[in-house]
């Protein structure tokens, strides 16, 4: 049985942690595949289950052997998707959930078309910056980072199958189960 990859994204801060803590055990039978990080943990992050921690040798290392289906480099730090790891998820039937950013999105439909990409996005970009202000997770100058560029990403939405808007939570978190149970019921 064929089954899908998913790719999940949209600016820092706009509740995509928050999103998918909701909908994945409504869904049931999806992978979430645990992306890679050269960022140091923050701590609420758990090994394996948040990220994969690594140094930048072996970060870059394994990009260079071709062992990732995307990778790139995001406000400072390295993040990537082992391609072993989805691949073996999808053989075995199951869905592949990535939770990824755009720049990797973006790579993830170049080298997959059939993947279906969702953007999440926030009801404006001064919630999001607020947002990201209330998480108090970044230094200042982290933080005006984050906000610079999430304003970049929010262009690149267009380019998503499916795109939903987090004003309230638990709407978006519909909106995204619709979405999965329709590419499910294709099957």
């Amino acid at each position: 049985m064929k089954r899908h990859l998913f790719v999940f994204s949209g600016p820092s801060g706009v509740g995509k942690g928050t999103v998918l803590n909701k909908a994945l055990p409504l869904l049931g039978d999806i992978t979430y595949s645990v992306s890679c990080t050269t960022r140091d943990p923050r701590p609420e992050d758990i090994e394996g289950k948040t990220y994969h921690f690594m140094t930048k040798g072996d970060f870059k290392r394994m990009a260079d052997e071709g062992k990732f289906l995307e990778w790139a480099e995001v406000h400072g730090h390295y993040y990537g998707t082992r391609k072993d790891i989805v691949q073996a998820a999808l053989e075995e039937g199951k869905d592949v959930l990535l939770e990824i950013d755009v720049q990797g999105a973006l790579q993830v439909k170049k080298k997959m078309p059939e993947a279906v990409t969702i953007f999440l996005q926030p009801p404006s970009a001064d919630e999001l910056a607020k947002r990201l202000r209330g998480r108090g997770t970044e230094s200042e100058e982290e933080l005006a980072t984050r906000i610079k560029n999430s304003v970049t990403e929010l262009d690149f939405a267009e380019q998503y199958d499916h795109f939903v808007i987090n004003d309230i939570v638990d709407n978006a978190v519909c909106e995204f189960i619709k979405i999965v149970k329709g590419y499910r019921e294709e099957l």
